[in-house]
């Protein structure tokens, strides 16, 4: 018999998104074998709503991986800044990792963004790509938890 290629689909918008469980589960099977690691993970959502709302007007999100919590998304919006829900909303972060037996915590931030901020809270950058986007860099940045 002749081995049939497989197929390779390109897909956008909802059909991409849809995907996607698929696609890490399948890397997540191949890192935990390859490891020999518990890649056990937990999701983190620490959600700021607005005022006498239910609307979610921003906060934080992440997952927890092989020991790290990684913050994907932490946004508050220009009227809620400059008040510590910021600071707030990573001393909660932090603590839940503690919990969940994290070592440190890692993240990403752009130059326009908050790596000042992340600086203050003790995360030290370890890596870096110039002219991402065009004309700014985006830094990787971690801190470990006592």
């Amino acid at each position: 018999m002749t081995p049939v290629d497989p197929r390779i689909d390109a897909l956008e918008g909802d059909a991409a998104l849809a995907a996607r469980p698929a696609i890490a589960q399948a890397i997540h099977a191949f890192n935990d074998a390859a490891s020999g690691a518990d890649g056990r993970s937990f999701p983190l959502a620490l959600v700021v709503r607005e005022p006498g709302s239910d609307d979610v007007a921003g906060g934080l999100w992440g997952i927890g991986y092989y020991g790290w919590l990684f913050i994907e998304l932490l946004v508050l919006p220009e009227a809620m800044r400059g008040r510590g829900l910021g600071t707030t909303l990573m001393d909660r972060a932090e603590a839940a990792a503690r919990s969940q037996g994290c070592i440190g915590v890692w993240l990403d931030t752009f130059s326009f963004q908050a790596r000042g901020f992340y600086e203050k809270r003790g995360y030290a950058v370890f890596g870096r790509i110039d002219g991402y986007p065009p004309g700014q860099s985006r830094y990787w940045m971690k801190k470990a938890l006592a």
